[in-house]
C-alpha cells in the first residue's frame, strides 16, 4: 500500500509561483516499485484532468495550458514528486491531486491518490 501526502499549496497572486510536493509513504517494496507518477487537478463541478505526469519508461506528459509553465519531477526517482508551477493564472485555481502507480505495465492514472491540496490564484 502507498499513502500520498501533498503539501505546498495555498493562495497566491497571478504571476507568482508554487511548488507542490507529494511524499509517498509505504513499505519499501511498494515504494521501490513506483513506476508512474502524476499530478491532476479538479475544480468544483469539473472533471479531474492530468496536469503533468511521468509514465513507465519515462515518457513525460503535460496538459497544453501548463506545458510551458509547469514541471514535474521525482526526487532521485524515489518517494517525493514535485510539481513546479510558474506564472500562475487565475484559471489554475483548483484542487491538485498527486497520483502514483506501482504495477508493472501500468499507466496513468495509477492506483493511489492523495487527498488533494488547494491552490487559489487571484488577480
Amino acid at each position: 500500500q502507498v499513502q500520498l501526502v501533498e503539501s505546498g499549496g495555498g493562495a497566491v497572486m497571478a504571476g507568482e509561483s508554487l511548488r507542490l510536493a507529494c511524499v509517498a509513504h509505504g513499505g519499501v517494496d511498494a515504494i521501490d516499485r513506483i513506476n508512474a507518477v502524476g499530478w491532476y487537478r479538479q475544480a468544483p463541478g469539473d472533471q479531474r484532468v492530468l496536469v503533468a505526469g511521468i509514465s513507465p519508461g519515462g515518457l513525460l506528459q503535460y496538459e497544453d495550458s501548463g506545458k510551458d509553465r509547469f514541471t514535474i519531477s521525482r526526487l532521485n526517482n524515489r518517494n517525493i514528486i514535485y510539481l513546479q508551477m510558474n506564472d500562475l493564472k487565475v484559471e489554475d485555481t483548483s484542487v491538485y491531486y498527486c497520483n502514483v502507480g506501482n504495477q508493472r505495465g501500468s499507466s496513468l492514472p495509477g492506483r493511489y491518490w492523495g487527498r488533494g491540496i488547494q491552490v487559489n490564484v487571484s488577480s
